[in-house]
């Protein structure tokens, strides 16, 4: 039997695409999950003017009417969080309880925006001029694009669209070609939320092709992206070259510093899970384990203990940990990552390699690296997997240096019982988000989302921080007359 693609949703329309394409289950290629549509360049100019067009009405709308939509989206995610969990870890790859985990975060988002609707307020000044009232008062910006990646398919759209749509913007949302299916879910429930035509549209295709339409289109007043930071600079570039706003979640290397008066047990911990956890697959995952003198043996010697019992299999099997990698081209990279380490005199302490399961998958061991050339790509790079290199050094301030010799400034990771240590570190780590005792990866969704350097341009995403990407300030003096 043949089905149908699942197709694009422009002007409040399901619309087949001008192509389609597979999504295959890395954690069993022998599954394909479903064909999607694939947008033309056309079909997506054409849900930018129909968004455009929906943006003069959508932008009067009420607080009350958007808070309703949205927290009816929300409250179906919630509702469906295990299904929408299933398919996230079914076509990414992670693990079956932290796809649910973000899919009840997807929903919450959604809930959390649609009140903040309710307090995009102005503010009333005294002018300087007597006779003169001054106010100033928050617009949206127009149509937005948002570009998603493929890592977290419910979380990081959430992000985007709930705050473009609460603050009386448009949006075309291109999802990551990896991961349609959670896309084209989440679009399904926005799409019975009752938002006006034209107001939300979902265009699935290639960065070539939709990407370069939605930023290049004059009327797309902005672009919110998560990405890789050499994509994010060209589509920053060209929305400068142009006058659009840019909102930019781009690359992370990131330094879990681990003391000498650490504990080991929260150490080790914070290690696996902010670098192997997702597949280390996560912007914000510890790359570079940046550990001193005393404890640098003991901890390596814990690492590689708990790495050899963690469970590596079918992200929908209940007692895995660590599921596939997302795809054929991702294990290719982690691969040529490991071959170029040992090839360069780190020495591989674990992992590293394919792993053999019950179902044709694209799975890998967990990689740890010691005594590894302060230059090495696994050092500089953002690898985007999970490989990790463990960095010795003589104290605190050779650590905090090597933490902050990074071209990236995404997270950044303490491990110690020294309150004044810790304290210099949170001051003075180059990092837009700092985490002490925990690992480098996990973020409060009503917090900001920052970085510095390569890893972030613009505002900051989540919380009410992000009012400052999806609004601009009109500055209103008003004159008492004669």
């Amino acid at each position: 039997m043949t089905v149908d693609p699942f197709p694009n949703y422009i002007a409040g329309t399901w619309a087949a695409g001008s192509d389609a394409a597979p999504n295959i289950n890395p954690s069993d290629l022998n599954d394909t999950i479903g064909n999607y549509a694939q947008a033309s360049a056309h079909q997506t100019v054409e849900a930018i003017e129909c968004a455009a067009a929906a943006f003069v009405k959508w932008r009067a709308t009420s607080p009350l009417i958007r808070f309703e939509a949205l927290d009816r989206i929300g409250s179906e995610i919630l509702a469906r969080a295990d299904e929408l969990g299933d398919m996230l870890a079914r076509e990414e790859g992670k693990t079956l309880s932290e796809a649910k985990a973000e899919a009840h975060r997807a929903g919450h988002l959604f809930k959390y925006f649609a009140a903040e609707g309710y307090r995009t307020t102005g503010d009333i000044y005294q002018s300087l001029r007597e006779g003169v009232s001054l106010k100033v008062v928050r617009e949206p910006i127009g149509v937005v694009g948002v570009i998603t990646p493929w890592n977290f398919p419910l979380a990081i759209p959430a992000w985007k669209i709930a705050p473009a749509l609460a603050y009386g913007n448009t949006v075309v949302f291109k999802p990551a070609e990896l991961v349609p299916g959670s896309a084209w879910m989440l679009s399904d429930i926005i799409a019975r939320a009752g938002l006006p035509e034209g107001v939300f549209n979902l265009v699935m295709g290639t960065g070539a092709e939709v990407g370069e339409a939605i930023v290049t289109h004059p009327k797309v007043s902005g672009v919110t992206f998560t990405g890789s930071t050499p994509v994010g600079r060209k589509i920053g570039a060209a929305l400068f070259a142009r006058g659009a706003k840019m909102q930019l979640e781009m690359g992370g290397n990131n330094p879990l510093v681990v003391l000498d008066d650490a504990d080991l047990d929260v150490a080790v911990h914070c290690a696996i899970q902010g670098s192997f956890i997702s597949t280390g697959q996560r912007c914000t995952a510890s790359s570079r384990l940046i550990v001193t003198e005393g404890i640098h043996d003991a901890f390596v010697d814990r690492v590689c203990a708990a790495m050899k019992n963690l469970r590596i299999g079918d992200a929908r099997a209940p007692k895995t940990q660590i599921g596939p990698v997302a795809s054929e081209a991702q294990l290719t990279i982690n691969k040529s990552y490991v071959t170029q380490a040992v090839a360069e005199g780190a020495k591989l302490a674990a992992g590293g390699s394919e792993v053999t399961s019950k179902t044709l998958g694209h799975y890998f061991a967990p990689a740890l690296f010691t005594d590894v050339p302060p230059e090495a790509p696994v050092v500089r790079d953002e690898v985007f997997g999970p490989i990790a290199a463990v960095l010795r050094v003589p104290d605190y301030d050779a650590a905090l240096a090597a933490a902050n010799d990074s071209d990236f400034g995404l997270s950044a990771g303490i491990i110690s019982q020294d309150a004044v240590r810790i304290e210099h570190f949170s001051q003075n780590a180059e990092a837009g988000m700092i985490q002490v005792n925990l690992p480098t990866a996990g973020m409060d969704f009503h917090a900001p989302f920052t970085g510095r350097k390569g890893s972030s341009y613009g505002a900051p995403e989540k919380g009410s921080y992000c009012r400052e990407y999806f609004t601009m300030a009109k500055v209103v003096h008003e004159g008492r007359g004669r």
